[in-house]
């Protein structure tokens, strides 16, 4: 049976963030700090290893310095700010820019649609498939979608810090369902991540995986979406 609704996870799915040395460099240059490119590189790696930049990948054999505030970061803004800030002070950065440093990742600038997002989205809306935006995230992504000309494609945003569950809960995604108005079995839920976006099976909705790639090593994962789809 083809899906007659679709839900997708946001980062690593439909947009990726910037480099973590362009994330570096935007909030220096926000907080009127000057560096050379090499230290740049050099404290972008660590960030990198410490998995202090939200939407970035995850090195393997990582662990947080908190893992139990970790683990619940997605619930409310208040601990998404501070699981990451927590993260970025582990790190040892030499500058005090922690703040600057999580307010640069919330803005529509610090990401990039997938070369293929646009083109998908506004192919689902031709159909008549009704889309929802299914995140863990401790901020409003809403001026994201909207920055980038996507908003108007997507039918509801279920957010885990406005919704007070997490992926991968059954419960958020179906709120998902039930505020596109069609049943979970028949609703294709995308994502990048096998354990939190895979949660939606327990519902029954089938689920497609895609790689978390940077925008520019990923140009047509999403394309496939459109063929599980009436």
């Amino acid at each position: 049976m083809k899906a007659k609704g679709c839900m997708f996870d946001f980062s690593g799915t439909v947009f990726r963030i910037e480099p973590c040395a362009d994330w570096l460099r935007g909030a220096l240059e926000a907080a009127g700090v000057e560096a050379p490119d090499d230290e740049i590189a050099y404290w972008a790696e660590r960030l990198e290893r410490f998995g202090a930049q939200p939407g970035g990948a995850t090195p393997a054999g990582w662990r947080p310095e908190a893992e139990a505030a970790w683990e619940q970061r997605d619930l409310t803004a208040e601990l998404h700010r501070h699981a990451y800030r927590v993260q970025s002070r582990a790190s040892g950065l030499p500058w005090d820019i922690h703040d600057v440093l999580y307010d640069r990742h919330m803005s529509p600038a610090a990401w990039r649609p997938y070369p293929d997002a646009a083109e998908v989205l506004a192919e689902l809306r031709a159909r008549g498939v009704p889309v929802a935006v299914v995140s863990n995230i401790g901020w409003d992504l809403r001026p994201v979608f909207a920055a980038h000309g996507l908003a108007e494609l997507v039918d509801a945003f279920v957010l885990s810090y406005e919704f007070g569950r997490q992926k991968p809960d059954p419960a958020i995604f179906l709120a998902a369902c039930e505020a596109l108005g069609v049943a979970p079995q028949d609703t294709l839920m995308v994502g990048d991540d096998r354990e939190a976006d895979g949660g939606a099976a327990a519902l029954g909705c089938p689920v497609h995986f895609v790689d978390h790639l940077p925008a520019a090593g990923r140009p047509d994962a999403l394309r496939g979406v459109l063929d599980l789809l009436a």
